[in-house]
């Protein structure tokens, strides 16, 4: 800070860097782990063999609970990049600041955490310090992470380690100029707005009415770091709440990340999830679609790497938790269906600029109605994503087109076409506007300089909507603990979620290998 010419100029360092670094914090959910358990000795040459037996049970269960650990935090969207082994890193974020490159993960000795222990890797995740001491980027949502249990942090430690095939791939330098690389701000940073593991670990232990809903809680604040998106941020880009205690900003919608602005996961009931039941959550987690809405962009990526891994009962558990959530804007009104857009698309006649174009590129899938066909092609009438205050996930996906991807529960997939290169500012900003108003959703019109602004913001990174192969567990290495079966045999989610290995719906390792590679999401 010496360096800065006056005082001056030494504040506008402080508050852009501080911006830059908070605003990393909705963009990323990377992982690191805890510490590795014992491998097999395999020096007891003899008499109890029923003991290695337990020895390499108890070892393969560990590692596949971190397994299922990693897939709830969502660790591989920002620490694989298409065409490269999975968490190996490389993702580039695009800050304020410069490009940040997301870390190999993987138990690589030289590029990775492979030398990491036990306590330096639940410090990283808890609380964003490296082992050197150094502060993390907030782009790793240690705010969230620091609720996440031992026991779920041991565990995902034992797969990173012993799950996960090392690569020896070194990451590209942070594109960060000096002095903006500086870390000791971060420190202060994370001083003020994140939760010490102590205050997060109270919070998390928090009375709820049933162990379900505690459940979801756990999984809703905690590893899924739900709010990272969700949530609106304060002048310093922090999360102005971190849990429901916080107040009714929680999860009641986010800023823009990419051009994708995150709706309210509260009861609101026509901009949050006021109109969806449990089933409507819970299948929408599984597969990233229902009757009312499908996922897109980064939610699609959330779905692919995540939420369908997870166990029906873990999934209604956070279905019942984001239901409980009151209504963020208690004045907001239900909403109602209004046929008169229908009418003047049937009958024809004179029809608007946006009514034409309507006809012309969407009405083939979503229906003079604005039913669509779902859950294939989803409702555009009173659909929470449309009547948002913000127009920019309909501008973004009218531009760029989006593909809702196949899921174990849900395997095939849609596209959308991208508009952007055939339709003007001027007429995206039209059909947009006309969809906003049309059958009742009654949201705010959108200018052709909306339009303009956001397809200038666009870039390559921000279009990589499309997840790459989620998670790929290595082969067994010699010395190590054994991999996760190579089948999952717990497909039965009759059985408690609570249990110590929620395997859920992974599927065989075959299938994960198997799997399509598309291009990633910016988170």
């Amino acid at each position: 800070m010496s360096r800065f010419a006056n005082q001056r100029k030494s504040k506008i360092f402080s508050a852009s860097l501080l911006y830059g670094l908070a605003l990393a914090t909705i963009l990323a959910t990377p992982v690191f782990a805890a510490a590795a358990p014992s491998a097999p000795s395999g020096a007891d040459t003899g008499s109890d063999t029923s003991a290695g037996a337990s020895t390499s049970t108890n070892a393969q269960d560990l590692i596949t609970k971190g397994r299922y650990i990693a897939a709830a935090a969502d660790c591989a969207a920002c620490h694989t990049v298409p065409g490269s082994a999975s968490f190996a890193g490389g993702y580039a974020f695009q800050l304020p600041i410069g490009t940040l490159y997301s870390s190999n993960i993987t138990p690589d000795k030289t590029n990775g955490i492979g030398n990491w222990t036990e306590a330096q890797f639940v410090r990283a995740i808890r609380e964003g310090v490296r082992p050197d001491g150094a502060a993390l980027y907030p782009a790793m949502p240690f705010p969230s992470y620091a609720r996440m249990t031992d026991e779920d942090l041991h565990a995902l430690y034992a797969y990173f380690m012993h799950g996960v095939q090392p690569v020896a791939q070194a990451v590209r330098p942070n594109g960060i100029p000096w002095p903006l690389s500086m870390r000791f701000p971060l420190t202060v940073w994370r001083w003020v707005f994140a939760p010490s593991p102590d205050a997060a670990r109270q919070s998390t232990e928090r009375s709820f009415p049933t162990p379900e809903l505690a459940r979801g809680a756990y999984l809703v604040e905690g590893p899924g770091h739900c709010g990272a998106c969700h949530t609106k941020r304060g002048l310093a880009m922090q999360e102005t709440a971190l849990t429901a205690q916080d107040g009714p900003q929680y999860l009641a919608g986010g800023a823009a990340v990419d051009g994708w602005t995150p709706p309210s996961l509260r009861g609101d009931p026509r901009t949050g999830l006021g109109a969806w039941s449990v089933a409507d959550l819970t299948a929408f987690l599984r597969t990233g679609r229902n009757m009312r809405g499908s996922a897109f962009g980064n939610m699609d990526t959330a779905v692919h790497h995540g939420t369908q891994y997870l166990t029906d009962d873990d999934l209604t558990a956070m279905a019942r938790y984001l239901k409980a959530l009151p209504a963020a804007n208690g004045a907001e009104q239900s909403w109602q269906t209004d046929p008169a857009a229908t009418r003047a698309l049937r009958t024809g006649g004179k029809l608007t600029k946006g009514q034409r174009l309507y006809l012309d590129n969407c009405a083939a899938c979503h229906r003079s109605t604005g039913a669509g066909y779902a859950p294939a092609f989803p409702p555009l009438a009173g659909n929470p994503v449309v009547m948002n205050a913000a127009p920019d996930s309909l501008i973004h996906i009218v531009l760029t087109g989006a593909t809702l991807h196949g899921t174990q529960a849900a395997p095939s997939a849609f596209t959308m076409p991208d508009f952007g290169k055939r339709l003007s500012d001027a007429q995206v900003a039209a059909v947009v506007t006309f969809i906003r108003h049309a059958w009742g959703n009654d949201a705010s019109a959108v200018s052709d300089v909306d339009v303009a602004h956001l397809r200038k913001r666009l870039t390559p990174s921000t279009m990589q909507s499309a997840p790459p192969t989620p998670i790929d567990p290595a082969p067994a290495q010699p010395g190590s603990a054994p991999r996760a079966p190579e089948q999952d045999v717990s497909q039965d989610t009759s059985k408690p979620a609570t249990g110590p290995v929620p395997t859920g719906h992974l599927p065989p390792e075959d299938a994960l290998h198997s799997a399509p590679q598309p291009a990633m999401k910016a988170n």
